[in-house]
């Protein structure tokens, strides 16, 4: 449908626009406070990006000693070129020991992948463990979030899909009790697990390490009981050296959900005594993205503050951008992957440059954004109609006299007319201005109002007597 007409139906909901646009700028105003409680917090930012240069330089080295490392702890590492590949991985080494019960953690990669539906297909149980998760997994809708995968749901709806899934009282939607429920079944999928899955935040060239960061402790969980643990991740979430690691977990949690760190910050060399850890790591069209000039938007730690702070997110919801990723820094990727499917996402921004403002690692969000469309023109994948307001746009904003005569018909309209008609939902402009707060028009242009303090200027000077 594209994203212009998903967002319409979920901004038609104008209650439930309203409270999700406010919980996510919550978390964007807590996110300030942590990072002005960090004196060093742009140096941070700058070490955290010259750190993800440094490494895309020499990626193909350091996944070669990260391989040698993480073996010689006793993971096996396994190379998947595609998505595909991938889910065929993960379901060979289930099968070869007869898992029938999986468990995982939160994994964007795996979501990228659809491994889910397809492990079902193939007979194995999969249960997300993340409350979050678990709340859309059971209602059968994909995250909306990466970091908050349920914030478009009213806790009277998780009540509801608790009652019908878990047995829950009838129109109980108190959290802490919906809580307790969800502890309670997912205790149980724990202990019958036969294997577990998780992402990977953080895997170290030097050590062979990887680090898995949480705040529920369902990730250590998962792994913990079952004998099979299998962690999946994209090569970009590679870093030289142990050292490096203190930079980005002081930057992911805070820039994340406003906290100092994530509750679970766990760190696996090698497998359990008796167990197997299986590490894939997977390409899917990383390489050609680290060839090209949108190369950093693999920086991306999967932090979500851009998505916090875009206005255009915050009011649209994420399953209007149809994506793993959505949001700004989705808004890069996915067209990356797919541009004739995606190729509205990239105007679902105002180019108000917040998400590069707030990103932990410094990617020129709103500049790649803008890059991006300049890209899909040249793949001729812009629909006319926004071609030609563009051209008219370019044809106003060239011409001063135009610029100012529509300038002055705005103002004397937005004076004039009444709101409802300027809000007219069966005109452009009106579903435009109907999700907007429109300012007091002003009696006069700035321009006008330059040349009268100019004159006044040169009127009160001493040389004009």
């Amino acid at each position: 449908m594209g994203h212009p007409a998903l967002a319409a139906d979920f901004t038609a909901d104008r209650e439930r626009a309203r409270w999700h646009d406010r919980a996510l700028w919550f978390v964007r105003e807590k996110r300030d406070r942590m990072a002005t409680g960090v004196p060093e917090w742009e140096k941070l930012r700058e070490m955290a990006s010259a750190i993800k240069r440094h490494t895309q330089s020499l990626m193909a080295d350091y996944l070669q000693q990260f391989e040698e490392n993480a073996t010689r702890h006793g993971a096996i590492v396994h190379w998947a070129a595609d998505a595909a590949e991938h889910n065929r991985i993960v379901l060979s080494i289930l099968q070869s020991h007869r898992v029938q019960r999986l468990v995982k953690s939160k994994s964007m990669l795996t979501e990228e992948c659809h491994l889910n539906p397809f492990l079902e297909q193939h007979g194995i149980h999969v249960v997300d463990t993340d409350l979050g998760e678990r709340i859309v997994q059971l209602r059968e809708e994909p995250p909306s979030h990466i970091v908050l995968p349920a914030i478009h749901i009213k806790k009277e709806e998780v009540g509801e899909c608790f009652h019908e899934h878990l047995g829950t009282e009838k129109g109980a939607s108190d959290p802490k009790y919906l809580t307790e429920a969800a502890r309670g079944h997912l205790r149980s999928c724990f202990c019958e697990a036969d294997a577990g899955l998780t992402g990977v935040n953080f895997a170290i060239a030097e050590t062979g390490g990887i680090v898995i960061c949480t705040n529920e402790g369902n990730a250590d969980l998962g792994i913990g009981l079952p004998k099979i643990h299998i962690a999946c991740m994209g090569m970009e979430k590679l870093l030289p050296r142990a050292a490096d690691l203190s930079v980005f977990l002081r930057l992911l949690a805070r820039s994340a959900t406003g906290q100092p760190i994530t509750t679970y910050s766990s760190h696996f060399h090698g497998p359990q005594q008796g167990g197997e850890l299986h590490i894939v790591i997977v390409d899917n069209g990383r390489s050609e993205i680290l060839q090209s000039e949108f190369r950093q938007s693999l920086d991306c730690i999967r932090c979500g503050a851009c998505m916090n702070t875009c206005p255009v997110y915050r009011r649209s919801g994420g399953h209007s951008y149809e994506a793993t990723v959505p949001g700004p820094i989705g808004s890069i990727l996915t067209p990356l992957q797919s541009p004739a499917q995606s190729s509205t996402l990239p105007f679902a921004c105002s180019l108000c440059g917040s998400c590069t403002d707030v990103c932990p690692v410094k990617i020129p969000l709103h500049h790649q954004l803008f890059a991006m469309r300049e890209r899909l023109d040249q793949q001729q994948l812009i629909g006319t109609g926004k071609k030609l307001q563009m051209k008219a746009l370019s044809v106003v904003l060239s011409n001063t006299w135009l610029y100012s005569l529509v300038g002055n018909v705005a103002r004397a309209a937005l004076r004039v007319l009444p709101k409802f008609l300027i809000q007219n939902p069966l005109t452009p402009a009106g579903q435009w201005a109907r999700q907007r707060e429109l300012p007091e028009a002003p009696a006069k242009s700035f321009r006008q109002l330059y040349a009268e303090r100019q004159q006044s200027n040169d009127q009160s000077s001493p040389g004009s007597h």
